[in-house]
């Protein structure tokens, strides 16, 4: 069985820009952390995309970083750069 999509405009189109958002303690400084992961991966950051929300109780926080990359191997790249954190709980 093959899925595939009636509408070629669905899916990852590259270069594009993407967001990913990783969960951890509050105290891990994740905000300022993931922009660097990445970075280093030679990705291009939109630092003023960058949104934070704690949770209710404070304890943990997640940040949702926007990115650009050229290829899905930068995405899947990414993705796996912030799972390697050992602050990151998770990642979307």
């Amino acid at each position: 069985m093959s899925i595939h999509s009636d509408n070629p405009e669905h899916g990852f189109q590259f270069p594009g820009d993407f967001e990913l958002s990783a969960m951890g303690l509050a105290e891990a400084a994740l905000h300022q952390r993931i922009p660097v992961v990445l970075a280093e991966l030679g990705l291009s950051v939109d630092d003023d995309a960058t949104r934070v929300r704690p949770s209710t109780k404070g304890n943990y926080v997640s940040v949702t970083v926007r990115f650009r990359a050229r290829s899905r191997e930068e995405l899947d790249a990414a993705h796996a750069a912030v799972r390697e954190l050992p602050e990151v709980k998770w990642t979307l």
